[in-house]
């Protein structure tokens, strides 16, 4: 009677390490299929658009308590494009990104609501040595596909930050170029 109680505990032990462990699963950014956006206004008259490529990091996502996902991302500052080269250089200096000491973004979650079906993805986002808090809008995870042996999904996040907050191009002073910069990531994501 002991040993069927043991074996009883161990295989009731094991399914339920084998469910708890199916909940979570790692996936990493694909820095080919990824990418940040940004639209910053130029002189009160016009917004100036770029993006950012080389984007990495981990995903870990809880199928059965989506909240309790986690996101840790780097993004390639060397990679700044507005397609402008002049523009491009000068915000590669140390007017800006300074990308020479600070060749990478870096945003690490701290949490993520869902309120009425609505996503939120709050955490610290690291901008030329500086660290705020930021909020994003996030849509997806998208469902999972498999090709070729490979799951892949995807999801995109959007917000604003104010450029003053990371003491970002202050020599330039709104009007000339505007405090807000809007962005959008949009990121595939390979099951590991």
């Amino acid at each position: 009677m002991k040993n069927r109680l043991l074996l009883a505990l161990t295989l009731s032990g094991a399914l339920f390490s084998t469910h708890a462990y199916a909940q979570t699963s790692t996936w990493a950014i694909d820095p080919a299929h990824s990418s940040v956006n940004f639209e910053i206004l130029h002189m009160g008259v016009s917004h100036v658009h770029g993006a950012f490529g080389n984007v990495k990091g981990t995903v870990t996502l809880n199928e059965k308590d989506i909240t309790k996902s986690t996101v840790s991302a780097t993004i390639d500052t060397t990679t700044v494009s507005t397609g402008v080269a002049q523009r491009d250089t000068h915000l590669k200096s140390d007017a800006f990104f300074d990308v020479a000491k600070n060749p990478a973004m870096t945003f690490k979650s701290t949490s993520l609501t869902n309120s009425g079906g609505k996503l939120h993805l709050i955490g610290d986002l690291t901008i030329n040595g500086v660290t705020r808090s930021v909020t994003l809008d996030l849509d997806g995870p998208t469902p999972p596909q498999t090709m070729q042996g490979k799951t892949i999904s995807g999801f995109s996040a959007s917000g604003t930050i104010k450029r003053s907050d990371y003491g970002f191009g202050a020599k330039f002073p709104p009007p000339l170029i505007g405090d807000d910069v809007k962005f959008t990531i949009d990121v595939e994501i390979d099951k590991q």
